[in-house]
């Protein structure tokens, strides 16, 4: 495609609704796509490594997101595009290393809302009595279609639900306080582990099992730039939204990490399906229980939601690109990435049905892991090879931030190994077919031969548009 006119009328059809986000919006996208990890799944990692081994794979998975953070809220303000870290990874490695970054957010993206909709199944069980394929499908649908009536009221859906579960942690957080005893985090016996002790039964191999579950409870904040283009100030709201999204989720992963262990004893917590629910019962509180127990659906909803508009976000600027089928970047009257909202939503649901949401949920992270490295990388590289790009918010520590998050990202990525083979080398397939399309396919037929380039086409695209 080098006509320009030709450029001009492809753009035109693959548009996003500019303006549509503040940074407070973002902060509440950055929060949506997290929250359900504060309710249920974390806790199994107690179960791994017993709490004090938890409460150090979890401060090490605080660590790296936080240094990815600050690298990405950099990387966002000076490229605002809807690809986030593919667009990052594009223009610091080029046309290759951007699309095995947007593939292994691609699997991330796409696979945590078929693990989560397992999981929002099971809690539609417990409440209603009802489970299967037909609930998945209800949600995947009516979800799509919120989406499908355009960003700005899919973003205020999205804060709605996000504030109930919000509430439900918080309110969970105040009653436990009262029944909080340090000894309980520590119930656990020692095992003849390497290592092991009272403060970490299952020795130093419980830590790194143990990773995988720190990670759960920050999964998926790196999702804010995906926003970039219907930011209203992307250079300015993106880097505040990501950031103040992390301060406060690292708020409430601490509110929930010690006090429920400390509330119901770390042994019942590292079993339990509910967590917030058991503690609550322990410490004598279940008329709450029972509300939280509701609300632990909005948790799952805000997540299955958010992400959903995330991976349509990835797929719009991969299929813009060329990379993925050009038909998946059309966009609707509304300026809502049809096709790219409704294909991995049908993926998804039939992922959905094999109704292992703990092995799909273990994919999603290994697919994380690995983007998460690559978008370290893209830092450090734009920082070498960039220096003159305009840089609104710079990252504090520079690439020694961003070095911290690429070598931990790789120790995250062991720890799914050490966790679940199957998840690592089923991932590592898919893998391996994305790349073929790729090398095969893909690559000979991209919109621009540059990042550089195709920003160039969005950029002049959107302002014939506005004149």
């Amino acid at each position: 495609m080098n006509d320009s006119t030709l450029d001009s009328d492809y753009l035109a059809k693959r548009q996003l609704k500019k303006g549509s986000a503040g940074w407070l919006l973002l902060a509440g996208l950055g929060v949506s796509y997290v929250i359900s990890g504060d309710f249920a799944g974390w806790n199994f990692g107690i179960a791994e490594a017993g709490w004090g081994g938890f409460a150090i794979a979890a401060a090490l998975m605080g660590l790296m997101y936080f240094a990815l953070v600050l690298s990405l809220a950099e990387m966002s303000a000076a490229i605002p595009a809807a690809g986030g870290g593919y667009s990052f990874a594009r223009q610091a490695m080029g046309p290759t290393g951007g699309y095995l970054t947007g593939l292994s957010v691609l699997i991330e993206y796409a696979l945590a809302p078929a693990a989560i909709v397992i999981f929002i199944g099971a809690a539609v069980e417990e409440l209603l009595g009802v489970n299967g394929p037909l609930v998945y499908a209800l949600f995947y649908a009516v979800f799509i279609g919120i989406h499908l009536a355009g960003v700005g009221e899919a973003l205020k859906v999205m804060m709605v639900i996000s504030a109930l579960a919000v509430f439900a942690i918080l309110a969970t957080a105040l009653a436990l306080f009262g029944a909080f005893d340090a000894s309980r985090l520590f119930d656990i016996a020692p095992t003849d582990a390497a290592g092991a002790s009272a403060f970490l039964p299952f020795g130093w191999y419980g830590v790194w099992a143990a990773l995988p579950f720190g990670m759960w409870l920050f999964l998926a904040v790196e999702g804010v730039p995906l926003a970039a283009e219907e930011a209203k100030n992307p250079a300015r709201d993106v880097p505040r939204g990501i950031i103040a999204a992390m301060l406060f989720l690292l708020v409430t992963a601490v509110l929930v990490v010690v006090l429920l262990a400390g509330a119901a004893g770390a042994e019942v917590i590292g079993a339990s399906g509910v967590p917030l629910v058991e503690a609550l019962n322990v410490a004598g509180h279940s008329t709450l229980a029972t509300v939280v127990n509701v609300l632990g659906l909005a948790g799952l909803i805000a997540s299955f939601f958010s992400i959903i508009y995330g991976y349509s976000r990835l797929v719009f600027a991969l299929s813009r690109a060329g990379y993925l089928p050009k038909i998946l970047s059309l966009t609707s009257r509304r300026k809502a990435p049809t096709w790219a909202l409704v294909v991995p939503g049908v993926l998804g649901f039939l992922a959905s049905l094999s109704g292992e949401g703990d092995l799909i949920l273990a994919m999603a992270v290994v697919g994380a892991t690995v983007s998460y490295a690559l978008m370290a990388l893209s830092h450090i590289l734009l920082r070498v090879k960039r220096p003159e790009l305009a840089r609104p918010y710079r990252t504090p520590g520079g690439v020694v931030t961003s070095s911290v998050a690429l070598v931990l990202s790789l120790v995250a990525l062991s720890g799914v190994y050490a966790f679940d083979p199957r998840a690592f080398f089923y991932t590592l397939g898919l893998f391996v077919l994305g790349t073929a399309y790729y090398v095969l396919y893909s690559r000979h037929h991209l919109v621009a031969k540059s990042a550089d380039e195709e920003f160039a086409l969005v950029a002049d695209a959107e302002s014939s548009l506005e004149s």
